[in-house]
């Protein structure tokens, strides 16, 4: 495994992003699956160069957005796959690198387009009822600035539109590569927005319309663009971070400031 010492001049990260992402490197490098168990925190502290206090809120992180699982006497491991394709295929994901985030991305507008195709030529008055619904309340929560509200909406919104294309696994795909997607969120973003929460409700809106008025190829179309537009946003939140420091100057290193809130998570809400 690669040192796991942080570039002394590069920008400020917490303590256990960085560790997070050490460990799932760990995970991936040693081809451990669903079930491995992993060493103790003690053990993994050694191993990752992280105090033990950064390795024990890094493990939880990674238990919260379902990489790791804890068992109380038993140990860490790796979490077991909750049954979606993404997750049997995808259970080495990288949420904090940009080539694993820009091809899951990239899947995404695959899986979306078609599934946005289809829901215009096959969904039923009350699927389209909810697919509104679920675009208005992610315009209402936007308009509010209510993250938490917005993302409840935006999962509404996008399983709706997988309900609507009548295919339990193009459903199921778009649900898997959201829950990877929000991962990305809680390790780079803390839960932060990378984007306009407006400019996604609207495009909600859009989709949903296209939808109703039975519109497969505009529909499809709107849903290429409302990716690329988080793609882009994604981009950009990126490059703040790396090379907008402002008064964050510090070197990155592990210390024992998680830089976790109260619940001992951040709070989590996605942009799509």
């Amino acid at each position: 495994m690669a040192d796991p010492s942080p570039v002394s001049d590069g920008p400020y990260r917490p303590g256990y992003e960085l560790v997070a992402e050490q460990l799932l490197e760990y995970i991936a490098e040693r081809k451990l699956r669903p079930g491995d168990r992993l060493p103790t925190e003690a053990g993994l502290a050694e191993i990752l160069g992280a105090t033990r206090n950064v390795t024990r809120e890094a493990v939880k992180v990674l238990a919260a957005i379902g990489r790791l699982s804890v068992r109380r006497g038993a140990g860490i491991f790796v979490a077991e796959a909750s049954g979606g394709l993404v997750d049997d295929h995808f259970s080495h994901f990288r949420p904090t690198s940009m080539e694993d985030v820009l091809m899951l991305l990239d899947y995404r507008t695959v899986i979306e387009s078609e599934t946005a195709r289809r829901a215009a030529g096959l969904a039923t008055p009350i699927e389209v009822r909810t697919i509104r619904e679920g675009a208005s309340s992610s315009l209402t929560a936007a308009q509010q600035n209510d993250g938490h509200a917005f993302a409840r909406a935006d999962e509404a919104f996008h399983d709706a539109v997988g309900a609507a294309s009548h295919n339990v696994f193009l459903r199921s795909s778009v649900a898997g590569v959201r829950r990877l997607a929000s991962q990305s969120d809680v390790l780079l973003f803390h839960g932060d927005a990378p984007g306009s929460l407006e400019v996604a409700a609207r495009q909600h809106l859009a989709i949903a319309e296209a939808v109703a008025a039975g519109e497969a190829d505009l529909a499809s179309e709107l849903m290429v663009e409302h990716i690329a537009t988080t793609q882009s946003q994604f981009e950009r939140k990126i490059r703040d971070r790396l090379f907008n420091l402002g008064d964050r100057g510090a070197p990155a290193r592990p210390t024992t400031d998680s830089g976790l809130g109260d619940s001992g998570l951040p709070p989590q809400t996605s942009v799509s």
